[in-house]
């Protein structure tokens, strides 16, 4: 992917900046995200290829023609959901909407999308292929994931697009701004003698480690034809006591009493899913096998967030 003028939307979040990271060089890069957080992308604002707008997308109107959308924005914090559904609703499917609209008013057909393998809900075949249904998420924030494939779908044919949609796994690393890693670094640094955690601990489920995430996802844009479905994730799953050892460990804790909060059949919260591995069959069919496993995303992500820190 060199020599395109590419919209990043949630470029200055996460997934966002670390894809800009590793297309600006080669690509005229514009991201729109609405933040007050601009450390992630901070770097790139005096580079001649890079241009941020820092607009709402729900009222934005976006009148700029792009090779390609990679459209990342959305409200990611899936714990949210139970509380606010209709934050999942309007940030997520209005948003993506807003997006189509725009790409079938300036005539843009090419599509990189971030959905989630929470749009399978709990799935009995693990690892589960692209190919199981029917899906039935068990939160609103896989709920609006699922939604937007469908009308990705429906617009591909339509009017031409050719999106990868590409369901993540857990995706961790460089630049993450929640997620149970920082909730246990958070939680060690007020108190490095006690750990609270979530559940029973024994939630498990595979962990990315975003640079595979993000090359992943080019490499496979590149080889697919027409609008189709990836399970992006690992071999294998990391549980939630597992994580919190190499926490521990890593901040160089010892004696850590865990107190584990219970819940409803040990999950986190309600809708969290207590075990999750995606099928990575069609993933490594198309061309790319990950540097690191889900124990080793971990890891190092462990690594680069208390850097971060």
């Amino acid at each position: 992917m060199n020599g395109k003028k590419i919209l990043i939307t949630g470029g200055a979040g996460f997934i966002g900046s670390n894809m800009v990271e590793a297309l600006l060089n080669d690509n005229d890069i514009t991201v729109i995200d609405f933040t007050d957080d601009v450390k992630y992308i901070k770097g790139f604002l005096e580079d001649k290829n890079f241009h941020f707008i820092n607009e709402d997308l729900l009222k934005y109107e976006i009148k700029e023609h792009f090779d390609i959308i990679i459209h990342l924005a959305a409200n990611s914090d899936v714990r949210s959901g139970s509380e606010n559904p209709m934050l999942d609703f309007s940030e997520n499917v209005v948003l993506t909407q807003n997006i189509l609209e725009y790409m079938r008013k300036y005539d843009v057909n090419d599509m990189i999308f971030s959905s989630s393998s929470t749009v399978f809900g709990e799935a009995p075949i693990m690892p589960t292929p692209e190919s199981y249904g029917p899906c039935m998420p068990i939160s609103s924030y896989g709920a609006s994931k699922l939604a937007n494939e469908a009308f990705i779908s429906a617009y591909s044919h339509y009017y031409g697009i050719k999106a990868s949609i590409f369901r993540f796994a857990n995706i961790v690393g460089k630049n993450s701004t929640h997620g149970v890693i920082h909730d246990f670094i958070i939680k060690l640094k007020r108190n490095p003698k006690e750990l609270e955690i979530l559940g029973d601990g024994t939630q498990r489920k595979s962990y990315m480690h975003v640079s595979d995430c993000i090359n992943a996802m080019i490499t496979i844009h590149e080889k697919i034809k027409k609008t189709d479905i990836i399970n992006l994730g690992n071999h294998g799953t990391t549980s939630v006591k597992t994580i919190a050892d190499y926490v521990t460990s890593a901040m160089g804790l010892k004696n850590v009493k865990y107190n584990y909060t219970g819940g409803f059949n040990g999950r986190g919260w309600k809708g969290d899913i207590k075990y999750a591995e995606l099928s990575i069959d069609k993933m490594e069919s198309l061309g790319y096998k990950n540097k690191y496993n889900s124990d080793e995303s971990v890891k190092l992500a462990v690594s680069e967030i208390l850097n971060q820190y």
